[in-house]
């Protein structure tokens, strides 16, 4: 089977792979991974089931009126079997549709059977039609190679079909039939079934066309040859395009010949072509009888042109048969076709097509056919057109303005100047709309046959006298032709020094074209003419506009992109952390690297938490742009405020998860257009205690960390992968690391490990081995790791984090159990006065007993055994009471009659902060205080001392 991977993989399984990213290279058709890579680009997914239809076709036309017999016939032919037969235009909308068996109009979809749906690959994927119009030539899809999960189960065959005399395509014949029905000989069948058709559009050429070629038909006849004699045959084009002529090649080939026909002599012309083959071009005029005069090109294959080998040669006994644009086509062997296939695609030549009894058969050998007068004009417009069209693929390419305007030049040297200079202004180079374009001109581009030419050099600012030719330009917005620069005083008055070099070195003509784009000066892009003695024309002029208008509309939407991002950056850069907090956990170093398509939505975060502990967070917002960035300032607010809450790190994500579902589909019901919501996102949380070395991570489809623990060794814990935000309904769990003292915890974006380029195994080895060296600070992890691992060409995101974890000495925390006895509180106050004095802490020892008063007294009347109390000695001094109730206190204004109810609003005025933290065995309550403001003690004169037991 064509469509057979290599190594015994099938279709199926390298599609498989291919959408998951995977390199597949070598394992399907060239032509198809072409085509899937498309599709990905063009961001199509396999389980659209959706085309555009099209109500507006021409059922009438020239192409459905000449293939209507060729589809009766092939009906006929597959009467019986399941093959369908479509016929679409060169847009790739299916005008006809015919069917071996009447029922499958009836059980097929409409996508299938009903005229009008667009298969064009931009829409349907790779399929017969879509394919045959990117490759235009004939191919084949079988099952899996279409990219579109509901056409797996055919297979298809789909040729171009073009207008004889112009080689258009017009439109697409495709064979649709099961996988098990595919056979070689239907490519053969279709071959000539849109030979036939090809032959009926040349049949509704014009008059004179047909005249003309009735003409030298006749003299073929009278002649009584086929071709020359000697050591070469006549052949046609698409037989030559068909041998392996590339498309310079046959550009060559048409060229000449309209060259030979506005000659109008009869002449031979040897035609070198590529890879050393030869091609001799037959010229000789001819007269119909009503008179009019045209030339007619054959071609002529050398016998030892490389290019023999790779000819089909005719049957012997069966002469070949011209169809259409010169084709010449072998039939088949006998009894490989029905009889009446035979009959119907291999017409000899000057037979009549049953419709007027007119001879429309075409002799082998015919390459062009026309008029003199239109000669010349059609080399010119030929070249004019194959330069716009090439240009509107080669200019735009990026979204780098200076590169685009060096596109531009790239796309005009030589074949329409030999020199090309382009100024910009500074603030279109920035991004933004130039004021006056006129006064703040930059030289950004300087192109030529030659480097020593002497035009204002790039960088250089460039000022315009009043009365140049580029001012005239820039103010009135349209182009100016100096077709003579030796009297040109306005050009000379410029830089007369300079001016009088280029003369020397034969610069004669300038073509100075404004680069305007939606009404806005963008710049001025100057074509100068050297080798070409003739001056420029108004033809060339307006090209060089054509040229210039195109290149201006990419700029400005390189120059807008520029600005957006830009603004994005500024955005995410203010929205990222612009410090980190102040924390004795880890020590911490980050990189955010923007991808060069865009900002996207990376984050990371450093958040202290209660207990001298510290939350690490990376987040990454799928997409880019402003959209992208406003997301995660969003998201990376909420995590903060979760944090505030000393949530686990399995329930943060779920907050989190809620919140981005919500904003989802808030986003998804505003009605302005453009808006598809925030698709989804995902986030690694991690909280490290350096009391204890434990860490606790959770993730939601982020990436695992990577831990360098002191040894050197470098470990990617298997940690619960976690849905990405958004879905909502899953679970989210958490894992727990001991992380020794001195280890390094590195939490990234996909955009790090993630690239086309590169397997994602290979990355990951870099990293690790990025990560092994023993000694390395955070900041200098950081760097070797950008080095090492980060893509050259960044197509996402990349943000790093490393955190180097730190341990809390034993001798700075303090722990006591305590049993629920009011009569211990004394005890406990004392306890800690002692290990107070011993940190050195005698000035906090006041505010510390009453804080730890009111939070043993708390959990001894309203909490529930075991009671713990507990002392950290960082940057602050933390004091914590631990006890087995799930019950947290609330912080509020007791009356003036209470007895009760004042111990909080102490605390509060005590601490620097305090809260509530829940544990798996109950709550902690905790309070903080600042050791450098711990002398001011507020004023509690009128909180009742029943509040506070033990205390005189």
């Amino acid at each position: 089977m064509t469509g057979s991977g290599e190594a015994g993989i099938g279709p199926a399984r390298v599609r498989e792979r291919f959408l998951h990213g995977e390199s597949v290279e070598g394992g399907v058709r060239s032509l198809i991974l072409r085509s899937w890579q498309r599709c990905r680009l063009l961001g199509l997914s396999p389980d659209q089931t959706e085309l555009p239809y099209r109500q507006d076709l021409d059922l009438d036309g020239r192409l459905v009126r000449a293939a209507g017999p060729v589809l009766d016939r092939l009906e006929s032919l597959f009467a019986g079997s399941r093959m369908n037969v479509s016929l679409a235009d060169g847009n790739g909308a299916v005008l006809q549709r015919r069917f071996g068996e009447a029922s499958m109009a009836r059980n097929l979809p409409a996508i299938q059977s009903v005229p009008g749906f667009v298969f064009a690959e931009k829409f349907g994927g790779t399929n017969g039609i879509g394919l045959a119009l990117a490759e235009r030539r004939l191919c084949q899809v079988y099952g899996a190679e279409h990219f579109a999960e509901r056409a797996k189960s055919n297979a298809c065959s789909a040729i171009p079909v073009r207008d004889p005399l112009s080689g258009r395509i017009e439109g697409v014949l495709c064979f649709g039939y099961p996988r098990t029905d595919a056979d070689p000989e239907l490519n053969v069948v279709i071959r000539k079934a849109a030979a036939a058709i090809e032959r009926r559009l040349l049949e509704q050429s014009s008059a004179r066309e047909r005249s003309l070629l009735r003409a030298y038909l006749d003299s073929g006849r009278r002649a009584q040859t086929g071709g020359p004699t000697g050591d070469g045959r006549l052949i046609g084009v698409d037989e030559l395009a068909r041998s392996g002529l590339d498309r310079r090649d046959q550009t060559i080939l048409e060229e000449k010949a309209t060259e030979l026909i506005s000659a109008a002599q009869r002449a031979a012309v040897e035609v070198p072509l590529s890879r050393g083959r030869r091609v001799t071009l037959l010229s000789r005029p001819v007269t119909s009888p009503s008179g009019v005069e045209g030339v007619v090109i054959e071609a002529a294959l050398h016998s030892d042109s490389p290019l023999q080998y790779l000819v089909a040669p005719a049957h012997a006994g069966e002469p070949p048969v011209l169809a259409a644009h010169g084709a010449t086509l072998a039939t088949p062997p006998h009894g490989h076709l029905p009889g009446a296939v035979r009959s119907l695609f291999a017409t000899p030549a000057g037979t009549t097509d049953g419709t007027d009894g007119t001879a429309v058969g075409v002799s082998p050998g015919l390459l062009l056919v026309g008029e003199p007068g239109v000669g010349k004009y059609a080399v010119a417009a030929r070249r004019r057109l194959e330069l716009l069209s090439e240009a509107s693929t080669r200019i735009g390419t990026t979204l780098d303005v200076t590169r685009t305007a060096e596109e531009l030049a790239e796309m005009a040297v030589p074949r329409l100047a030999d020199f090309v200079t382009i100024d910009l202004p500074q603030a279109v180079l920035r991004g933004e709309e130039s004021t006056d374009p006129r006064s703040d001109l930059c030289r950004t581009v300087v192109h030529g046959i030659r480097d020593d030419c002497p035009f204002y050099p790039v960088g250089e600012r460039v000022d315009f006298l009043p009365t140049t030719p580029y001012l005239q330009c820039l103010t009135n917005r349209e182009s100016v032709l100096e077709p003579d620069l030796k009297a040109a005083a306005r050009w000379l008055s410029q830089d007369p020094e300079r001016a009088e070099r280029l003369l020397a070195l034969g610069v004669h003509s300038l073509i100075a074209v404004p680069l305007l784009a939606r009404g806005v000066v963008l710049g001025i892009a100057n074509f100068y003419r050297s080798q070409d003695p003739a001056p420029y024309g108004d033809d060339d002029r307006s090209l060089a506009q054509e040229l210039a208008t195109r290149a201006a509309i990419c700029i400005d939407n390189a120059r807008r992109y520029t600005r957006e991002h830009t603004m994005v950056l500024a955005l995410q850069r203010s929205l990222l952390p612009r410090g980190l907090p102040e924390q004795s956990a880890v020590e911490v170093a980050h990189r955010y690297l923007p991808a060069a398509s865009g900002v996207g939505g990376d984050w990371f975060d450093v958040i202290p938490l209660s207990g001298a502990r510290v939350a690490l967070v990376v987040g990454d917002v799928v997409g880019h742009g402003m959209h992208a960035a406003a997301t995660m300032g969003r998201l990376r607010t909420a995590v903060h405020n979760f944090s505030e809450l000393d949530l686990a790190p399995d329930e943060l994500l779920t907050h989190l998860d809620n919140l981005v579902g919500r904003l989802d589909r808030e986003e998804g019901s505003e009605e302005y257009s453009g808006n598809t919501g925030i698709i989804g996102a995902t986030c690694l949380y991690a909280v490290y205690d350096p009391t204890s070395q434990r860490c606790t991570l959770a993730r939601a489809g982020h990436p695992p960390p990577a831990v360098a623990r002191p040894d050197g060794t470098v470990t990617f814990p298997d940690l619960p992968a976690g849905p990405p935000l958004g879905l909502g309904g899953l679970p989210f769990e958490t894992a727990e690391l001991h992380l020794p003292e001195g280890s390094r915890l590195v939490l990234y974006s996909d955009g790090l490990i993630e690239d086309r380029r590169r397997d994602i195994d290979t990355a990951l080895d870099q990293l690790r081995h990025a990560l092994a060296h023993q000694d390395r600070s955070p900041e200098d992890t950081c760097r070797a790791v950008v080095d090492a691992v980060v893509p050259d060409h960044l197509v996402d995101d990349v943000t790093l984090l490393v955190a180097r974890t730190r341990a809390l000495p034993p001798d700075r925390i303090a722990t006591w159990d305590l049993p629920a006895d009011p009569a211990r509180v004394g005890e406990m106050r004392a306890a800690a006065t002692r290990r107070l004095s011993e940190w050195g802490l005698d000035e906090v020892a006041f505010a510390a007993e009453l804080l730890l008063s009111e939070l043993i007294t708390n959990a001894i009347r309203y909490g529930t055994e075991p009671i713990q109390v507990r002392l950290i000695h960082d940057r602050n001094l933390i004091c914590e009471v631990s006890d087995a109730s799930s019950t947290a206190p609330h912080l509020r204004h007791a009356a003036t009659t209470d007895e009760g109810g004042r111990g909080l609003f102490l605390v509060a005025q005590l601490a620097q902060a305090w809260g509530t933290r829940y544990t798996a065995r109950g709550k902690v309550i905790w309070a903080e205080c600042a050791l450098e403001a711990s002398g001011q003690i507020p004023d509690i004169s009128g909180i009742y001392s029943e509040d506070f037991p033990g205390i005189e």
